[in-house]
């Protein structure tokens, strides 16, 4: 135990002192944070901006709808100015009974938003004119609660995202560092198993990683972003805390075979990151292709932000961790027996 608690103190120290360890970790996903949390907390309503020209009850009609932000046009042509130059998606012109629709291709799918919309817009108004009452009604409502804001998803993804770099990087730069140093060597000298070096690196990691998401949870809790956790937001630790084991492994086998610490950035940095855009940590992965998301059904890291945000944000029941923790856990011993089937304690 005393090899033990002194391993895990130097791992801890060592990495306080890499200040490229603390960035990635810390400084890193935290930018983003700010950045994702200012775009999507500002004071514009996030609807789409649309150019109208026109009077009558369907101007009216879209006016009162809010679905769209609309920028009033004298005329047509000046409208499509605007379209053309990519200021705004689409135009409606609004003549007599005629509705002329004028979008730009480039976006489609603004277009077909704006087209629906217009066209629900304009039966309704028919319908009206006609005095005739509607047979069918459409009563529209979102699953979460009305107060959940976009920094719900950006915080649980950018914490995963955060903690799996840092675990990676943490792991992968220590083997790295120690084999290239001659620590291993007299590591393998010394009464101390190599179990017990990798369990000492992998507590320091553990708690660098609660740490990283205590401070990312704090940021988002900030007025300025107003996160809000549900009511069994502690769920989520389990999940947090294999994530950060399975990634740990990753780092072991990246440690592994990389030779320099630079060889080891740039390996790492081209695992995590298009693992993220795969994982739907930065954007959500819904208008992606299928085979696009079914990559990335694959991928630990969606596990680990589903299973983090199901518990965080989301408050669902506890049998919402079975398939993040299966799917991590298998993912961990798949990635030990890698490491430890490619492990050297001396550089080759």
């Amino acid at each position: 135990m005393s090899a033990f608690r002194s391993l895990s103190i130097a791992s801890l120290k060592s990495f306080l002192r890499d200040r490229i360890a603390v960035f990635f970790s810390f400084a890193f996903p935290l930018i983003f944070i700010v950045i994702f949390g200012l775009v999507f907390s500002g004071s514009g309503t996030g609807r789409i901006e649309i150019g109208l020209v026109g009077e009558g009850p369907v101007a009216s009609a879209l006016e009162s709808s809010g679905a769209f932000e609309l920028r009033r046009f004298d005329s047509l042509p000046e409208a499509l100015n605007e379209v053309e130059e990519g200021e705004i998606p689409a135009a409606v012109a609004v003549e007599g009974n005629r509705v002329t629709i004028r979008y730009a291709a480039s976006d489609p799918a603004a277009a077909a938003t704006v087209r629906g919309v217009v066209e629900g817009v304009v039966n309704e108004v028919n319908l009206r004119v006609a005095g005739v009452s509607p047979t069918y009604q459409v009563t529209a409502r979102q699953v979460e609660d009305s107060t959940l804001q976009p920094i719900q998803f950006i915080v649980p993804g950018m914490m995963s995202w955060g903690v799996a770099l840092g675990a990676v990087f943490g792991s992968a730069f220590t083997l790295v560092t120690w084999r290239r140093k001659q620590v291993l060597r007299r590591l393998r000298s010394a009464p101390v198993g190599l179990g017990v070096i990798l369990a000492a690196r992998l507590v320091a990691t553990l708690l660098i990683g609660v740490v990283q998401a205590v401070v990312f949870i704090g940021v988002g809790l900030l007025p300025a972003f107003g996160l809000r956790l549900s009511g069994q937001w502690w769920l989520a630790l389990p999940v947090l805390l294999l994530g950060i084991v399975a990634f740990f492994a990753v780092g072991l086998v990246i440690g592994a075979v990389c030779k320099t610490e630079e060889a080891t950035s740039g390996v790492a940095n081209a695992i995590i990151v298009p693992m993220a855009f795969l994982s739907g940590v930065f954007f959500p992965l819904d208008q992606a292709p299928q085979w696009m998301r079914s990559v990335g059904d694959f991928m630990p890291l969606k596990h680990m932000n589903d299973g983090v945000s199901a518990f965080l944000v989301h408050g669902q029941a506890p049998e919402a961790m079975a398939v993040p923790l299966v799917v991590l856990a298998g993912f961990t011993a798949l990635m030990t027996l890698v490491a430890a089937r490619l492990f050297n304690w001396e550089a080759g």
